[in-house]
């Protein structure tokens, strides 16, 4: 098992999960209010927040993570919302999603894709790729770092900027780029909402 695996299951262990917040983030609301309810994958779905959300506004929903004990605290909190019927929840590697087939008209991540090296990160966009229905809308946020980032080689959780957008040009349609900044670990970096359209 990786690095990233093991300090992220210790996170769940310890409780230090400071992402876990009873709310997605407003742009995930928002996206629930602009589209209309279908199929929607949750990518590093963590404790579920993400999935109970979408699940309430009527979509259906499957959640992944490589944390077994994210997982079962979302199968607690999907259940206890009363959204059992809307939710799956798998635990798996977001790079290998071969068990799913489902066209999604939906693709979030808040928080996965930007942790991978780059074999994965390219593994992990072909199989959203494969699995969202063209025209299907793909929400990704990532902490980035560029050559002129503060402190960018200490920032293992950001994803290089350039090498990102060029994995993410060749398989899908850039809508937006949302440029932001955000606090990982006590290290402050730049961040960025990019909105995806698969062709």
């Amino acid at each position: 098992m990786s690095d990233r695996f093991h300090r992220m299951r210790e996170r769940y262990l310890s409780g230090e999960i400071p992402w876990d917040h009873s709310e997605p983030p407003p742009e995930i609301i928002s996206l629930s209010n602009e589209l209309p309810p279908g199929r929607a994958i949750d990518l590093g779905c963590g404790t579920g927040r993400a999935c109970i959300w979408l699940a309430r506004a009527g979509w259906q929903v499957d959640g992944i993570d490589f944390v077994p004990e994210a997982i079962a605290i979302a199968r607690e909190r999907v259940a206890a919302a009363g959204v059992a019927d809307k939710v799956r929840l798998f635990v798996a590697d977001a790079t290998r999603l071969d068990f799913l087939t489902e066209p999604y008209d939906l693709a979030i991540d808040i928080g996965c894709g930007h942790g991978f090296s780059e074999p994965e990160l390219n593994a992990y966009l072909n199989e959203v790729r494969r699995l969202l229905k063209p025209g299907g809308l793909f929400a990704f946020f990532a902490h980035l770092r560029t050559q002129n980032t503060p402190d960018a080689a200490t920032l293992k959780t950001h994803v290089e900027q350039t090498l990102l957008l060029t994995a993410l040009q060749s398989r899908f349609i850039i809508e937006q780029f949302v440029p932001g900044e955000t606090i990982v670990m006590g290290q402050r970096g730049p961040s960025a909402w990019i909105y995806l359209r698969r062709p």
